[in-house]
């Protein structure tokens, strides 16, 4: 497996114009060859989205329950999948559930070498320690503690438990994520790692989806907040700017007219 395989991540502007400006000085056929590695590296453990312009299957938006089993040519119907979730925990009773995107939403990690990384941390893979350097977004140690007060937070993420995992172990010093759900807990459509909300187990009208990546949230895009992919802007306020919003929005009944009106500005 190569190795930045294991992380979701989209492709930084700033490495695009520097990785263009490389393959303009070597042939054709060796460009080609190196863009296909790059694809291959940058899909496995980061999981590259692809195109965005897809058209999700049917689903019903109203409601959490998945589809009932069908009978196929008189064979006993299928055992329907299990919820991604389980039972709400006593504790966030009444609550929204809020799931929250991992990889250029609350952090950024490369397998290249980071003077400023707030952690450091060793991935395995054939047999190889690999070394993923992960910078905090601004104000993210904040924004978790305040969601966490105010929703159920589960942490879902396209990238593999391997990186991942250690990861929200560093970043949730807090225990806000009652949750973690990794790139086996996606839906792959159309080249995407899709996170099918109606496979949480929680009614979809109290489920708010936190991502960058809007092939993430395709099957529901009016449960989405949309973030701005980050990388290394230490500037950033998108993560404080938000929790306002979000404390409005736990107090209300349904999440769909709030959203829309977020959306729409």
């Amino acid at each position: 497996m190569d190795n930045t395989s294991i992380i979701t991540q989209v492709t930084n502007p700033k490495e695009e114009e520097i990785l263009s400006s490389t393959q303009e000085k070597v042939s054709l056929s060796n460009s080609s060859l190196k863009k296909q590695r790059s694809r291959s590296i940058f899909s496995s453990l980061l999981c590259c989205f692809r195109s965005y312009n897809v058209d999700p299957p049917a689903t019903n938006n109203n409601t959490s329950v998945l589809p009932p089993p069908v009978e196929e040519n008189g064979a006993p119907p299928k055992t329907p999948a299990p919820y991604l979730l389980p039972e709400v925990n006593i504790n966030d009773y009444g609550r929204k559930c809020v799931v929250i995107d991992l990889d250029e939403t609350l952090v950024h990690s490369s397998f290249k070498p980071i003077s400023n990384a707030d952690f450091i941390v060793p991935v395995e893979i054939d047999g190889t320690v690999h070394q993923v350097y992960v910078l905090k977004r601004p104000h993210v140690d904040e924004f978790l503690q305040k969601m966490g007060e105010m929703f159920e937070c589960v942490l879902f993420t396209a990238s593999l438990a391997k990186y991942a995992d250690p990861v929200a172990d560093l970043l949730d010093q807090w225990g806000v994520f009652r949750a973690r759900l990794f790139r086996e807990s996606c839906f792959f459509h159309r080249g995407n790692y899709v996170k099918d909300l109606s496979r949480l187990g929680r009614e979809l009208r109290n489920v708010i989806i936190v991502d960058n990546s809007p092939a993430s949230y395709i099957f529901h895009p009016e449960n989405a907040v949309p973030v701005r992919s980050w990388f290394d802007d230490m500037e950033d306020m998108e993560l404080l700017e938000l929790l306002p919003f979000f404390e409005g929005l736990s107090k209300e009944e349904d999440v769909y007219a709030v959203l829309e009106n977020w959306r729409g500005r």
